[in-house]
């Protein structure tokens, strides 16, 4: 590499270029002099002087963990509340400010008292539990994203609180985050004896279930980006989520809604407490709710309202969200609460008192969203493209100066990109972009017009001592998607990125730029997250299995193959006819049509063969399956699938 030469040999690899600036060198985890100059300008543009924020974070505060590791059955550590510690002090140079501050306030963690009769824990988990006393004992509002840590934050409240029992759960929302630690704090047989009440909006098991189901490995793989579950937190690591500081590696579970909400004004009293929610569908999730508590004066605002700007199409991948929609529920929530609020909390971040401040953060928070769809739709209809609207527009100062608009989760450039998408889609209307060549053929014709391996290295290293990151590792990455053995491309490579990621206020960017340093290096070894458990599993349609199953046909092994499946479900009363015929797997319901053979199977069965890899044969031997028909109809279907998921992770940086 480079910086490990001499310097006769620096100097000879500069020549036959027509300027060869001082060669920079920039160990891993350690800013250049042009990062630590540019946080220090981003610095000097923040409104410090507004330190509001700073004292909501940790008002009410009443105790944390005395150890804030929080641990599996096994000992293994689930979550560490306290690994976050290090953000206090100056930021460093390797840390945007703006983000080592709100990181900071992220960390807050522990049990905080929201208003007599409302807690929350914080910081125990990327989202926030929030706790009601009733007549007799708890409501419990999104019980996190893993048992463990839900478990121990429970546990926090019965030693300062008391030892109630648990009448109702609220998931706000489909987000595993919001409900994947329930089993951690009621149990299945409290809520079939009715001991416990499960609420959730309308749709939120068909959601809760999907949205990670279809593209479910892609989507899981590029969360290891978003969250950066690589990296290590630290002031050249991992820098929080956005929303919370990082995700739990705990046990996922999930428990169905007993009672459903199905429209705004729809009121319940739970154990004296009434309660008023507000559906808020196609927002932050599409199945969504907001809710008031008239006896406390209190309003949940869910995850439609957050400590930073959120995300309209999050990196991980997801169906874009509607901007539009998500103000105008904002002022349909000003309208039916701003004047009847006292405080005001929500699913990520903490609290906000006041009347009136509540109704100020309430209408800025959804300007700035009115302001990313309108803005974004201007220019789009001025003939602007996606990435020239993401380098142009930005909130004004009106709407940036409040530390809860700016982009610690989601961003402006990001978002207004997911804007054009929801409009217009990817194309932006230039015949060149059409039909472009994917990467790895366009790299290659890219160095070759550069001159070739040495000068289009020479050409990224240049961009680099210049402090161009972003052109540096464009051209970097050409030539690493040129030849992915070039480990002196590599290294440029993972430099530039973590350059940019040192320079990133959002966390997400930052998060995403480290980890594709860190596999620019060394090749993806790390599985994709997911949140498949057996709860999960157990609560997917058969119409959405089959659904899965039709994405994962291999065009080249049905290739010729043609059959037709009758499945009778007869524990569900429901039956699927599917069949397979130019490499394509169909499925309808009924079983009217001629059919190769018919599978009789309770649903655990299905799911065990086809989640759990279960053979047809095995079924029949153990009396769970009888076939009439073709007794190789099943092999036949099941023999053109891909695997249920890549047996190692795919490559992102390079080819």
């Amino acid at each position: 590499m480079l910086k490990s030469r001499s310097a006769l040999a620096a100097i000879a690899i500069c020549l036959g270029i027509q300027a060869c600036a001082q060669q920079v060198t920039a160990p891993a985890g350690v800013a250049t002099p042009a990062t630590v100059s540019a946080n220090q300008a981003f610095s000097a543009g923040l409104p410090w002087s507004d330190e509001s924020e700073n004292a909501l974070a940790s008002q009410g505060f009443i105790a944390t963990l005395k150890d804030t590791r929080i641990l599996a059955a096994d000992g293994r550590v689930v979550f560490d509340a306290g690994a976050y510690d290090f953000a206090e002090g100056a930021a460093p140079d390797t840390m945007n400010p703006s983000l080592w501050r709100h990181l900071g306030l992220l960390n807050n963690h522990g049990l905080f008292e929201v208003t007599p009769g409302l807690w929350q824990v914080r910081g125990f988990d990327i989202s926030v539990m929030s706790i009601i006393a009733t007549e007799t004992g708890y409501i419990i509002v999104d019980p996190l994203t893993a048992t463990e840590t839900a478990a121990a934050a429970m546990s926090l409240v019965h030693e300062h609180i008391g030892d109630k029992p648990i009448v109702a759960v609220i998931y706000t929302h489909s987000h595993g985050d919001h409900f994947g630690g329930v089993k951690g704090i009621v149990s299945d047989a409290d809520v079939a004896a009715g001991k416990v009440q499960i609420i959730a909006p309308d749709g939120f098991m068909e959601h809760a279930v999907s949205e990670n189901l279809i593209a479910g490995p892609a989507m899981s793989r590029r969360a290891n980006y978003q969250f950066g579950t690589r990296l290590t937190p630290g002031p050249a690591g991992q820098g929080g989520a956005g929303i919370g500081t990082g995700l739990p590696n705990g046990s996922f579970s999930l428990i169905a809604p007993t009672v459903t909400i199905t429209e705004t004004g729809q009121k319940l009293v739970i154990d004296g407490i009434e309660i008023e929610f507000q559906i808020t569908p196609g927002t932050e999730a599409p199945s969504e709710m907001n809710f008031y508590l008239p006896h406390l004066k209190a309003l949940c605002l869910a995850e439609n309202a957050n400590p930073t700007m959120h995300n309209i199409l999050p990196p991980r991948g997801a169906l874009v969200r509607d901007s539009k929609a998500w103000a105008d529920y904002l002022t349909e929530s000003i309208h039916l609460y701003g004047a009847r609020t006292d405080v005001m909390f929500v699913s990520h971040g903490w609290p906000r008192w006041g009347q009136e401040n509540v109704a100020s953060f309430m209408a800025t928070h959804r300007d700035a969203y009115k302001y990313l769809h309108d803005q974004s739709v201007r220019l789009m209809n001025k003939g602007y493209t996606a990435e020239e609207i993401a380098e142009v527009i930005a909130l004004p100062d009106s709407l940036a100066s409040k530390w809860y608009n700016r982009g610690y989760y989601g961003t402006m450039a990001h978002n207004s990109k997911a804007v054009y998408q929801r409009y217009l889609g990817w194309y932006d209307a230039n015949p060149a972009n059409l039909n472009p060549w994917p990467p790895e053929q366009a790299a290659v014709r890219y160095v070759e017009a550069m001159g070739g391996a040495g000068k289009a290295l020479r050409t990224a290293q240049k961009a680099f001592n210049e402090a161009d990151y972003r052109w540096a590792a464009e051209v970097a990455s050409h030539l690493v998607f040129a030849d992915d053995t070039n480990t002196e491309a590599r290294e440029l490579l993972a430099k530039a990125f973590e350059q940019m990621g040192y320079q990133a206020e959002g966390s997400l960017w930052r998060n995403m730029y480290l980890t594709g340093a860190v596999e620019a290096r060394v090749d993806p070894s790390a599985s994709g997250m997911s949140t498949l458990s057996a709860d999960v599993v157990s609560a997917i349609s058969v119409e959405q299995v089959f659904d899965m199953l039709a994405v994962r046909v291999d065009p080249q092994l049905a290739d010729g193959k043609s059959v037709t499946i009758a499945f009778v479900f007869p524990d569900l009363g429901e039956s699927r006819l599917v069949s397979i015929r130019n490499s394509v797997l169909v499925h309808e319901p009924g079983t009217g049509q001629p059919a190769s053979a018919t599978l009789t199977m309770p649903k655990a069965a299905f799911l065990g063969m086809i989640f759990a890899g279960q053979k047809p044969a095995d079924l029949v031997m153990k009396g769970a399956l009888t076939i009439s028909g073709d007794p190789t109809a099943a092999a036949v279907l099941l023999g053109v699938l891909d695997p249920p998921a890549a047996p190692e992770p795919f490559p992102i940086v390079t080819p």
